[in-house]
């Protein structure tokens, strides 16, 4: 069955924060608006890589931080949704945007389609330790945490801890002015982890987790729709074989891989907590006893989604989309074997890789096709602004992540 979208209904790509440089959010308006959908997007100004798509009907520019009060970021949508004039699916892309559109369903249901979840639920997936604890409640293997309130907590941890641990910020979809951690951060001494713990204040908004080595782990990946009775409609899994920063960051580089365990591991979670809509996971194989650790629950399209696409042409977004407009949602097998690649930081990320000597066991000797975050031939205006923007500020900020792999402390978000 070809996909068949509503074409009168639109799509709106939401997004709050500085970060124009955005892959995800141009393969969503290329994976709809080769449907015909007409879309629409949040950009940072004129001259992103989404705006440049030709596939987007209109950009709406309107530069946030993520920590403007709710109420004015509702009342910002809800005047673009004015302008769109008629009914659009939210397509959120980061989970600042999916926690507002969650805690503010019946405010933004007049103008907006959208998966009606749990309000609160969104924003307990994206805090670690709230995705924790659920992990816990319901069995869900995750690697060992603590949450401490204090330096003195931190203190006594450092004492009995197995180093490397791994810092996080706790609520890591907030945007603060000053957060304790860039991204996740080894650390590799228990001095290394007081010295730094002196600056996280009076009340270190950090997580302290168990660190898997990679030499005993895989990184793996579920991406999903699931829909109101959280059935899912759309399901996909796959293995990432590089990521910048090195083990911790974006991936870089991934391959479709079938693995019905951890299909079946995610869907039996996600039934469990009741979740409706876009799922990306990150999960971690730990070698060691066998299980698969999830280390992060984003409520929302991952921003390498365009890996995953079914015998039927059905992606995630598109699954979002057609679910909400009242269309069937053409069942397929995933393309096994297909590569994605990140172009402007799987260089880079190749690079550190073989100087490290990692390899995943699991990624296909040769790919079955692959699909390129910027560069399309139907669509090339992205890939150029994307250069355009990334030479200059773009080799600093690369140069700035290596330097800190270099010296042990990964950040990242793992997107």
């Amino acid at each position: 069955m070809p996909v068949e979208a509503d074409r009168e209904v639109p799509g709106l790509i939401v997004k709050f924060g500085d970060y124009p440089l955005h892959h995800g959010g141009v393969g969503a308006i290329r994976s709809l608006g080769r449907l015909g959908v007409p879309m629409y997007a949040v950009t940072e100004d004129r001259y992103t890589p989404a705006a440049a798509s030709r596939y987007l009907t209109r950009a709406f520019p309107w530069r946030t931080t993520g920590t403007e009060e709710p109420e004015a970021l509702v009342e910002g949508l809800l005047r673009i949704g004015r302008r769109i004039g008629r009914l659009a699916v939210l397509i959120p892309t980061d989970e600042e945007a999916a926690v507002l559109i969650a805690e503010h369903q019946e405010a933004l249901g007049g103008r907006f389609l959208f998966p009606r979840v749990d309000p609160l639920l969104p924003r307990r997936l994206a805090s670690k330790q709230g995705l924790h604890d659920l992990c816990v409640e319901h069995g869900i293997a995750s690697p060992a945490a603590a949450f401490p309130q204090s330096y003195e907590d931190i203190a006594a941890f450092a004492e009995k801890a197995r180093f490397p641990v791994v810092a996080k910020n706790r609520e890591a979809f907030l945007r603060r002015s000053r957060p304790a951690v860039n991204g996740t951060t080894r650390i590799a001494t228990r001095e290394g982890l007081l010295s730094l713990a002196r600056d996280w204040g009076e009340h270190p908004g950090v997580i302290l987790q168990e660190y898997l080595p990679r030499e005993d782990a895989e990184d793996w990946i579920v991406h999903a729709y699931f829909d109101r009775d959280s059935t899912p409609l759309a399901m996909f899994t796959g293995v990432k074989v590089r990521s910048w920063p090195p083990h911790a960051g974006m991936t870089a580089n991934a391959y479709v891989v079938d693995n019905p365990e951890l299909a079946d591991l995610a869907a039996r979670f996600i039934k469990q907590i009741g979740f409706t809509g876009v799922i990306d996971l990150d999960l971690r194989f730990d070698r060691r006893d066998g299980q698969y650790k999830l280390l992060d629950f984003n409520p929302r399209m991952g921003a390498q989604f365009r890996l995953f696409e079914n015998e039927s042409g059905v992606d995630v977004v598109r699954a979002l989309h057609l679910d909400l407009t009242g269309r069937p949602v053409p069942e397929g097998e995933q393309r096994a074997g297909h590569r994605y690649i990140v172009e402007n930081i799987d260089l880079p990320a190749l690079l550190a890789y073989r100087r490290s000597g990692y390899t995943t066991p699991h990624a296909p000797a040769r790919p079955s096709g692959t699909e390129l975050a910027w560069l399309a031939g139907d669509d090339p205006l992205p890939f150029l602004t994307m250069l355009a923007r990334f030479v200059r500020p773009g080799a600093k900020h690369l140069y700035q992540l290596w330097r800190a792999n270099r010296r042990g402390g990964h950040t990242g978000s793992g997107a």
